[in-house]
Formats: structure tokens, sequence, C-alpha cells
């Protein structure tokens, strides 16, 4: 079989710029691929590289030749194992390069069996949960109004950025705003494990459903002293990157966040689900800020899932591409028309 591939780098306006507790964002670099086979079905994937994990649009476009020269030996979209186990021989170190491949092949592979890729795998659509929005950290003011704003365009799910010395007047902000959604706090690592106690005592307060990364990924006993100590479940995301990470946070966390750029590609994703599960832990997906040609992929998960946080394409401007309906944040795969992750341009 004949297979050919191309990349192109895209370089996506944001709706409002995007602050967490180490950084801004009003841009993000994607990079997508596509990949035909011989009878003119093509699979789209996408990277969207984090410099926290060592990763640009620039690396990623100087290994995707010798990624997708691995899949033009393999020759057969549907060897999705062999290939994702040969590019982290080939690339070790570049998993959302990988996972853009990932992505494309999965979806080629359900394109040509004319299926969509939740039915593909054979999950069950209505076992979907609704994806969270993110508020950013901003002044209290613009979090107010971005709140109000989500609540107004239908999420019920809130994913609050935290990491500040103003934590507990932004989640007063955001709950007085939005009296009955479900926040959930993220403060990517900034608080030392003391500090992150005492803070999520006062913020449970606020009916929170879980804190996301409350210490750094460098201190594992740290998050297993705040999960020990704390008023609410602590998820971890930073800590959680790939299918070893599993064993390490079992014990230290209630919840593990995965993201296909961090793990590399979809069937590590599935791996890193059973193997979360069997650590008795619960199970959130998350992503960056992406494009839906990467995003749809990740919705496919939903049904395995008992978060997800898979609002990185509607934090976008405007996305050059549609993906699976989200109608008020609820993953509809059975609203899903065409076969594919179902990402296409508009």
């Amino acid at each position: 079989m004949s297979l050919d591939a191309e990349f192109e780098r895209l370089s996506l306006p944001l709706e409002n710029a995007f602050t967490i507790s180490r950084t801004t964002q009003e841009t993000a670099e994607n990079v997508v691929v596509r990949i035909a086979d011989d009878a003119g079905n093509v699979g789209v994937g996408a990277a969207a590289p984090s410099e926290h994990y060592g990763e640009t649009a620039a690396t990623v476009e100087a290994v995707l030749p010798a990624l997708l020269e691995v899949v033009e030996e393999v020759g057969d979209p549907h060897q999705l194992d062999r290939i994702e186990r040969r590019m982290e021989e080939t690339v070790a170190r570049n998993p959302a390069a990988r996972c853009a491949v990932s992505i494309a092949l999965h979806d080629l592979a359900a394109k040509r069996a004319d299926l969509p890729l939740y039915r593909y795998w054979g999950l069950d659509p209505d076992e979907s949960v609704p994806t969270s929005y993110t508020i950013g950290i901003d002044t209290t003011e613009r979090m107010a109004e971005k709140t109000e704003t989500a609540v107004e365009r239908g999420y019920s799910v809130l994913k609050v950025k935290v990491g500040t010395d103003r934590d507990e007047e932004i989640i007063s902000t955001v709950r007085a705003a939005a009296p009955d959604a479900t926040i959930r706090v993220d403060a990517n690592e900034a608080w030392s494990p003391r500090e992150a106690v005492r803070k999520i005592d006062r913020l449970a307060e606020y009916d929170l459903e879980f804190v996301e990364q409350p210490v750094s990924a460098d201190d594992p006993e740290g998050m297993g002293f705040v999960r020990d100590r704390s008023a609410l479940p602590i998820a971890a995301d930073e800590s959680c990157v790939t299918l070893a990470d599993i064993p390490q946070i079992a014990g230290n966390v209630d919840i593990a966040n995965l993201k296909l750029m961090k793990c590399g590609g979809l069937r590590e994703a599935e791996r890193m689900i059973h193997a979360a599960r069997a650590h008795g832990l619960e199970v959130m997906l998350g992503c960056m800020i992406e494009t839906n040609a990467a995003i749809s992929a990740a919705a496919h998960l939903a049904p395995l899932l008992d978060y997800a946080d898979l609002d990185g394409s509607l934090l976008l401007d405007e996305d050059p591409y549609e993906g699976v309906p989200m109608p008020d944040g609820a993953i509809d795969l059975a609203g899903l028309d065409r076969p594919g992750t179902g990402a296409r341009t508009e």
C-alpha cells in the first residue's frame, strides 16, 4: 500500500490571552499532519507542542520526516501498535510530534473502515462525559466576565486557573458569577505542600470538585502530603506524563490527568487509562491549546473517562477545523455524522 504524507505549521490566535501560574499564551502553534492512502482517504492529526515538556513547533517539524518514514516503511495504517512502537524507538523525546502521526493514522484507519473512531474502537457514546471550560488567570474583573460568558455559552463545568496571591478572591468571584457550575481548580505546580493544604482548606468552602497539580511534579512526597490532608480530591497533571508515571502517582493522588501531547499517541493513552484504573485512580483526559485536528481524536476516548478537559479548540479565536460536536460542553459522539475522528476543514 502506498501512503503519502505532508505537514504544515499553523499559528492560531487565541480568543483571549491565556495565563496560568507560570506563563501567558496569546497564540497556539500547532503542526497539522495529513496521511493519504492510494484510495483517496486522508487522515488528519495535529501536534500542539509545549515548551514545558521540551517541544516547540520547530522541533516537531524537525522530527516529522523521520516519523513519517516509519509510517511509509510499515505501509499499513491499521498496524497502529507497531507504528507507535517504531516511532518511539526512532524519536523518543518528542511526544507531540508522535501524537500528530498517531492521530492522523487513527483517523485514516477509521475512515478506511467507514466508521467513526469510537465505533472502530467499540466504545459506547452514551458513556461520554462533558468537557470543562477553562478560565485563565486575569484580573478578577476579567475572570468574572469570562465566567459569565462561559455560562452564557452553556458550559456548566469550569476549570479555574489559580496560583496567585489572590486565589480565594478569584474563586469567590467565579463562584458568584457561576453559582450552579461545577468548578475545578488548577494550580499548575504553584504552591508548596503546606501552602496547598491551607489554600485548599479555604477554597473548599466554595463547593469545588477537585484540585489539579497543587505542587511541583518534582515533589511526589509533597503531593502525597497534600492528598493525605486535603479537603478535596487531588489530580496529577504535570506529575503524570507517560505510562511509567501511573504507578508512581498512585497513592499520592486520586485522579490521573492524561494528555495525548504528553504521552505520544492514542494507543499509549488507552494503556494509561487502563493502568490508572488498575491502580484505583479516576481518569481525566486534558489537552493543550489545540485545533480540532487533535481535539477530535481525544474526544473519542470520552467513554473511558471520569472527567474531560478538552476545551483547547474552544479557546481559539477561530479554528480552521470542525470536530466532534460539543454543544454546551457535551461530547456528542453519537451526533458525529462522518467516519474517522471527525476533523475536517470548515
